[in-house]
Parts: C-alpha cells; sequence; structure tokens
C-alpha cells in the first residue's frame, strides 16, 4: 500500500501544481469546455495514464465542466501516486 503525505509533503507538492487544490483528503480540478463533445475529448484521453499508472481518478462531468478527484482509497488520503498523476493530468488538454 501506498504511503499517506503528511500536510508539509502536501503542501510542498501542491505548490507545484498548477489549477489543483486540496480539498479534505483529496487533490481536485476543475476543467471547463467549449461543448460537451470537448469536454467527452478531455476525459478519453484520462484513460490510458490512469490505466498505465494503475491509479484512477474519480470524474464528474456536467456538460462542459470536468471535475477531477484524485485520492489513494486504499490508503485512507494523499500518497505521492496522487500527485504523479495530477502531473500528468496537468499536461493534458
Amino acid at each position: 500500500m501506498a504511503q499517506l503525505l503528511g500536510e508539509a509533503e502536501i503542501k510542498q507538492q501542491l505548490s507545484n501544481l498548477s489549477g489543483w487544490t486540496k480539498e479534505g483528503m483529496s487533490l481536485q480540478c476543475n476543467r471547463k469546455f467549449k461543448d460537451f463533445v470537448q469536454a467527452i475529448e478531455f476525459v478519453n484521453k484520462l484513460v490510458e495514464p490512469a490505466e498505465s499508472a494503475g491509479h484512477h481518478p474519480d470524474i464528474e462531468i456536467s456538460y462542459n465542466k470536468v471535475k477531477i478527484i484524485l485520492t489513494t482509497h486504499d490508503a485512507g488520503g494523499l500518497t505521492q501516486k496522487d500527485f504523479d498523476l495530477a502531473k500528468v493530468i496537468s499536461q493534458i488538454s
């Protein structure tokens, strides 16, 4: 099981991520697109990196808005896996 990160580690790593916030025991990012089709195209781009990492985000879609939520469920909070995947997701447009 992945090891939980401490608050200092979380703050340090979060400072290197643009557009992500810590909400409780998760990282969250909101993206807005022109329309539903573009939102779904973005979500589809998340499949390969999530599968490769063996770490899957929770995703909420509302027409042209996508909310990505990362947490390591089996560890009960934030681990390095969350920040690694957040970095990859941040590079996807």
